[in-house]
């Protein structure tokens, strides 16, 4: 057994495995609710990460106490070409 696969072989009952399926069902439903929100937010996390970059260039950030440091617009991460925000619900399981 790996890390990674803690799955352990065991036999359910058929009320059980209706009623797992059903959960299983109903969080499906529920991601997408949750997906499409966070794709709505899209343009408004944009300006949030527009709104931060200012703020950490301008204002800076605390280091140690009343110690501020600020970063060069050149520090700045830079977000990749193509990718997007996703939301991140099953664990170890890549999204399609």
């Amino acid at each position: 057994m790996t890390f990674k696969n803690l799955f352990i072989e065991h036999d359910l009952a058929p009320e059980v495995r209706e009623w797992i399926d059903k959960e299983i069902e109903e969080q499906e439903k529920r991601f997408a609710i949750i997906e499409k929100e966070m794709e709505d937010l899209a343009p408004a996390r944009e300006k949030w990460y527009q709104e931060f970059f200012d703020r950490i260039t301008t204002t800076g950030f605390n280091v140690d106490g009343d110690d501020k440091m600020k970063l060069s617009p050149a520090d700045l991460p830079v977000k990749p070409a193509g990718r997007v925000d996703r939301v991140v619900w099953k664990h170890g399981i890549d999204s399609e």
